[in-house]
């Protein structure tokens, strides 16, 4: 999936941008969501506690509806 953000890539702004996105999407808590590879890099992958694949994948695809 692809997510663009205004956030500029400084002190970790536009990484904290990112998990706030997708928490909204998720309606997760940012505290679940982690950025596991990629913190200083375009290409990130973030990792979701406590939440099945297929779900997050139906909560996204909402998402992106609305």
């Amino acid at each position: 999936m692809r997510v663009n953000v205004t956030a500029p890539p400084e002190d970790g702004r536009a990484n904290e941008a990112v998990i706030a996105l997708l928490a909204e999407a998720l309606a997760v808590g940012k505290s679940r969501l982690t950025i596991v590879k990629g913190q200083k890099s375009r290409t990130k992958s973030v990792a979701v506690e406590s939440l099945a694949p297929e779900e997050a994948g139906r909560r996204l695809e909402a998402a992106c509806r609305k």
